[in-house]
């Protein structure tokens, strides 16, 4: 298997957070996203990777300099996900694609994804599934029928992970700036982009801080309701500070006496004054960025 991670957006309505951070790198219970992908595809068994970077492109290149097999394309200018994919595209063997955004939670099994689209006989494959709130694309049993919002039909969601074939990719230009779904739409109205059933798979977007924050909510507490702090054992906690709800806390973080905590996620290095009230908060580390 051979993959790309698209890891290079702006992440505008994360701000001010992705001033300082970009979103792929934003961690999960502690762990950047970025890390959490790339363990997700080398379990599904991929041995050739792409990651791409523009927005704060040195912070993705210092994480991924310790994995010399990860290839880090970095693009001077924003590309779109398939001018992005046909810059990628030396860097391929002639075998399918596995295209995956760096800004999404998941649990799909990207290893029978991938097969799905070996065995159909499609060129595009998308994991789609109903998720109402991103519910744009027309759908016709196993198959993509549109993704103008304006068409008839039954509605799903886009999950953001796909396998395409290598000749689609021809068929992008070679510079500059391409909207992927413009060319899916093409491949769809003669009936050529498919359907991978993600509806019983575990997906969140992390686009809003909003997002963010009901991620690690979702992830710390159990099917009984119940809450807990995923706190690192680098952090220096003081003894009675208070801790209602559910949270993360990074190493290098400082909670000082009396602070209380509830709903919020301290990034690596973070400092919480003692007396602190911190709820329903995003906090970064002391030099985050650097």
């Amino acid at each position: 298997m051979q993959a790309i991670l698209l890891a290079a957006g702006f992440g505008t309505r994360l701000r001010p957070f992705t001033e300082h951070r970009p979103k792929p790198l934003f961690p999960v219970l502690n762990t950047p996203l970025l890390i959490i992908l790339l363990h997700k595809l080398r379990d599904a068994g991929c041995t050739r990777i792409v990651v791409n970077c523009h927005h704060l492109a040195e912070q993705i290149k210092k994480t991924l300099s310790i994995s010399p097999d990860i290839h880090v394309q970095h693009e001077p200018e924003i590309l779109g996900t398939g001018g992005s994919l046909r810059k990628a595209l030396p860097q391929f063997v002639n075998e399918p694609v596995l295209v995956m955004n760096g800004d999404i939670y998941h649990d799909i099994d990207l290893a029978v994804l991938y097969q799905t689209h070996l065995c159909n006989q499609y060129r595009v494959t998308l994991a789609m599934h109903d998720f109402p709130r991103f519910n744009t694309v027309s759908v016709a049993g196993d198959r993509i029928c549109s993704f103008q919002q304006s068409s008839q039909g039954e509605k799903q969601a886009f999950t953001g992970i796909h396998v395409v074939d290598p000749d689609v990719l021809e068929l992008i230009p070679q510079a500059g700036f391409f909207h992927i779904i413009d060319l899916y739409e093409e491949l769809a109205r003669d009936g050529q982009v498919g359907i991978f059933s993600a509806d019983n798979c575990f997906w969140r977007d992390i686009g809003t801080p909003a997002d963010y924050l009901d991620l690690h909510r979702e992830l710390l507490t159990d099917v009984q309701g119940q809450c807990r702090w995923h706190i690192s054992s680098a952090a220096q906690v003081a003894s009675d500070a208070v801790f209602d709800d559910w949270g993360a806390i990074g190493k290098g973080c400082v909670v000082g006496s009396g602070a209380r905590l509830a709903r919020s996620v301290l990034w690596d290095n973070a400092t919480v004054d003692s007396g602190s009230v911190i709820e329903d908060r995003i906090v970064m580390g002391d030099g985050d960025g650097e």
